[in-house]
């Protein structure tokens, strides 16, 4: 937890802010708040397994490419 937790405590507030946000966003806003930033896989990770944190949703699309894309939607856990 130590190791992740300024990276919670930021997604915890953006969250806040914004109401819902998508994988991509969080990750955004991440790496352009913090000097060191995470990956994909890290950010995942740390929505996947904290409690405070709860899949609402997806986002399909396309990419410039033309590949399927689908982004989870994120949001903060009413108590």
């Amino acid at each position: 937890m130590s190791r992740t937790k300024r990276i919670r405590a930021e997604i915890s507030t953006f969250l806040t802010e914004v109401g819902e946000a998508n994988t991509s966003a969080i990750l955004d806003h991440i790496n352009s708040r913090f000097r060191w930033g995470a990956t994909m896989n890290q950010l995942g990770n740390v929505l996947a397994r904290d409690s405070r944190f709860e899949k609402v949703g997806f986002n399909d699309g396309t990419d410039l490419g033309g590949f399927r894309t689908r982004v989870c939607v994120w949001s903060m856990v009413l108590a």
